[in-house]
């Protein structure tokens, strides 16, 4: 079993002493028929803050690699990732696998434990007793370049 080289990840603290407030529209846009705008009421929103349930624990991580595209998660994406959280089956998870870091959908089957990747030109990570397997943290969010 060898994880493809080609994809690495680069790992970010958040910023929660940041002054940088960015304009917030609560009221949303609307992505169907247009709807008249509500007074354009503007308040400020931290993306550190918002997208954090847990701030110790809160990690985000760039992704290099295509792994994952059919899960919305594609090369240079950045992943919020929650440390607290438990791993369960189906969640996105960052693993480190034998000295490697690697973002996978945990799979649990009766007696046996894969990481699938969401591309169907990678094959998916069989975890024996031989790997060294930590959950390293749960993806909460990803965020996309348009």
């Amino acid at each position: 079993m060898s994880i493809n080289k080609e994809q690495k990840l680069i790992f970010f603290h958040p910023d929660f002493e940041s002054e940088l407030r960015i304009p917030f529209l609560k009221e949303g846009v609307s992505a169907g028929f247009p709807s008249p705008a509500a007074d354009f009421m503007e308040t400020n929103i931290d993306l550190n803050k918002e997208l954090s349930k847990n701030p110790l624990a809160t990690f985000y991580i760039k992704v290099k690699g295509n792994s994952m595209i059919d899960a919305g998660i594609n090369d240079k994406d950045v992943l919020v990732v929650d440390r607290s959280m438990e791993p369960q089956n189906n969640k996105i998870a960052i693993c480190f696998i034998d000295g490697e870091f690697t973002v996978k959908r945990i799979q649990v089957e009766k007696d046996c434990l894969y990481l699938m990747p969401e591309n169907t030109k990678f094959a998916p990570i069989k975890v024996t007793e031989e790997n060294e397997l930590i959950i390293w943290g749960i993806v909460t969010y990803v965020i996309k370049a348009v």
